[in-house]
């Protein structure tokens, strides 16, 4: 199998004022990459209006366009609508589910699901106590749990997690200690290890940094485009899983 390229940005939070900023970029996406992923965050609040520029934005690309949703996303609580006008722009929208996309170099495969916070190994939320800590630290179980299947799901060459919210550390350094919890979990670490992965990508963390691996040493990237700072990273891959 040869080297599959997964371009891939995250946060861009679009509105009718930002359309058209990462269109130009994109127009020749197809020679740079063999699939884009959206990390999430591709609105400001969730409204199916902005969800309408993104269908703008990303529709009708030379590639399979994959994406998760993020806290922006959910904002709005029309995530059913916000869904529904991005899928019919062509994008495929995953919550722990998987896809496979056919390049000339094998075959690749995406689990998405939209990840939560709850904090890492030794600094983490626990289901103890009030209902409400209970709640929060099971709706990042379920997910991770989502991930994981999504991921056992794929038969392909090459496997890639996409989350909005970070499964290490590593790439938050920067944003601020006390927020840790509210951008990732370690149990979304845990899920990517268990199955064969080569990438995981993930935006949410606007002041982090770029590079990260889990535990289990899967490459982690976060592509929030205030960190990345272009219309989209591209990710080399040439292991088979």
């Amino acid at each position: 199998m040869g080297r599959v390229r997964v371009g891939a940005v995250g946060d861009v939070h679009l509105d009718r004022d930002v359309v058209g900023r990462f269109r130009p970029a994109l127009d020749d996406v197809a020679e740079h990459a063999d699939i884009l992923l959206l990390a999430g965050d591709l609105t400001r609040h969730g409204t199916p209006e902005e969800a309408e520029c993104v269908a703008a934005e990303f529709g009708g690309l030379d590639v399979p366009v994959v994406a998760v949703l993020g806290n922006h996303d959910y904002h709005g609580d029309r995530v059913t609508e916000v869904t529904g006008i991005l899928q019919a722009a062509g994008l495929t929208v995953l919550e722990g589910e998987g896809t496979v996309v056919e390049t000339q170099n094998g075959n690749l495969g995406v689990a998405g699901a939209k990840g939560f916070g709850g904090g890492f190994a030794g600094r983490c939320a626990t289901a103890f106590g009030e209902p409400e800590m209970k709640d929060f630290v099971r709706h990042t179980e379920f997910s991770a749990s989502l991930l994981t299947k999504a991921l056992e799901s794929l038969e392909c060459d090459v496997r890639v997690a996409l989350t909005h919210y970070s499964p290490v550390p590593d790439t938050l350094q920067g944003e601020p200690l006390e927020i840790y919890p509210f951008l990732g979990s370690y149990l979304l670490a845990e899920a990517i290890d268990a199955v064969p992965t080569q990438l995981a990508i993930h935006g949410h963390a606007h002041a982090g940094v770029e590079r990260g691996v889990t535990p289990g040493g899967v490459r982690v990237r976060n592509v929030a485009h205030p960190v990345i700072r272009q219309a989209y990273s591209v990710f080399v891959i040439d292991q088979t899983c």
